[in-house]
């Protein structure tokens, strides 16, 4: 049964167009910068000041570890609430393709989808009727672009 206040809570929403996603994305990439390169900084100071591109092994385990801090960042920000911090000014958010938020494994499967394939995934959205990508559609989510809230 609904409530009064649940049906006044509630926001609408519709699929978001490619548009929405790269500006995201693009606000996304600015709390990267720092992490990334506080990692590559602790490789540098583990590899005795040395870069890494001549050791495979080094430069092998820095690239996984870049790969899970960005996953993490997408991931748990999009398991505390769908949004990262670029999809917050746009009122962006991941969900289900239900509706309900998104499982952990989805949201993994969605973040590994979208790396392997780049630019693919995101060109989708043009092809799709309800505009998801191949991320999307792997991990069983949908980003939606919430109507603002109703003003008192």
């Amino acid at each position: 049964m609904q409530t009064a206040t649940d049906s006044a809570t509630r926001r609408s929403a519709r699929p978001a167009h490619l548009g929405w996603r790269l500006l995201a994305l693009t606000y996304d990439s600015l709390p990267m910068i720092p992490l990334l390169m506080l990692t590559s900084g602790i490789f540098l100071l583990l590899h005795g000041g040395r870069t890494v591109e001549n050791d495979p092994l080094f430069a092998g385990l820095e690239f996984i570890c870049l790969c899970l801090i960005v996953g993490a960042y997408f991931v748990f920000s999009w398991r505390r609430g769908g949004q990262t911090m670029g999809m917050r000014p746009w009122r962006l958010q991941v969900l289900a393709a239900d509706g309900r938020p998104a499982t952990l494994r989805a949201l993994w499967l969605r973040f590994f989808v979208a790396c392997l394939t780049p630019g693919v995934c995101l060109l989708w959205t043009l092809v799709d009727g309800e505009r998801r990508g191949l991320h999307d559609l792997a991990a069983g989510t949908v980003l939606v672009r919430l109507d603002p809230p109703p003003k008192p």
